[in-house]
């Protein structure tokens, strides 16, 4: 059973930076595919970023194409999401999740979320 526990969320004025972190317990990705989604209130769950374990390929949605970079540390089994120049709008619970396979879209499970708010 994959565990993914998500850190790093907080409070930052925009135009500033976070970085959030997942961390993988119960086994290695040598062939899989992790992910950020968030849902702000109100709003359904969105994608954010994709990484392919292995070849370490991603993918981002276009809001954040630019200013969030996607990646991971394979010795720490830990993703990354660094988020730059933030906006109010980027308020939201994020979520790490897993794919069922690296061709997939559909997400095997998720962490429990870390909170991002970007105040004006």
């Amino acid at each position: 059973q994959v565990q993914l526990v998500e850190s790093g969320g907080g409070l930052v004025q925009a135009g500033g930076s976070l970085r959030l972190s997942c961390a993988a317990s119960g086994r290695t990705f040598s062939n899989g595919a992790l992910g950020w989604f968030r849902q702000a209130p109100g709003k359904e769950r969105e994608f954010v970023a994709r990484i392919n374990w292995a070849a370490g390929t991603t993918s981002y949605a276009d809001s954040v194409k630019g200013r969030f970079t996607i990646s991971r540390d394979n010795a720490k089994i830990t993703m990354y999401l660094q988020m730059n120049s933030l906006k109010p709008e980027d308020t939201a619970v994020y979520y790490c999740a897993r794919y069922q396979s690296i061709w997939a879209t559909a997400v095997a499970s998720w962490g429990q979320g870390t909170q991002v708010t970007v105040s004006s």
